[in-house]
């Protein structure tokens, strides 16, 4: 099974990088690679801050939606992204920008879905 994780991440960039951000799907690969591979070579432990950014956001995202999804079947994108800000707030974590936690968070529920329908 693949890493739902990896899958956002990787959907988040793509989308974004289609905004104006160009190699942000190479910068996200290396954070997913440093993820990976802790001892990876320097080149890729140390990647763009934007590229760690969504591979933390999708992260903490998987873990927020699953948690959710044990209380209703569907949880709103809304609460989802909601929840993820406070816990970066509660955290002591920098705010991330809005377009971000929403971009991560509907791959997040894009790939929940996926997943449920290769399970069954």
């Amino acid at each position: 099974m693949s890493d739902p994780i990896t899958i956002v991440a990787r959907a988040a960039a793509q989308r974004l990088e289609a905004e104006d951000r160009p190699g942000l799907v190479a910068e996200v690969e290396a954070a997913l690679a440093a993820r990976e591979f802790p001892s990876a070579p320097p080149q890729y432990v140390d990647p763009v801050a934007l590229a760690i950014l969504i591979v933390g956001i999708a992260s903490l995202a998987w873990t927020v939606y699953t948690d959710l999804k044990k209380r209703t079947a569907k949880p709103a994108a809304e609460v989802v992204a909601r929840t993820i800000r406070v816990t970066l707030w509660d955290s002591g974590q920098a705010a991330a920008p809005d377009h971000i936690v929403d971009v991560v968070v509907t791959e997040t529920i894009r790939a929940a879905a996926d997943q449920e329908v290769t399970d069954d």
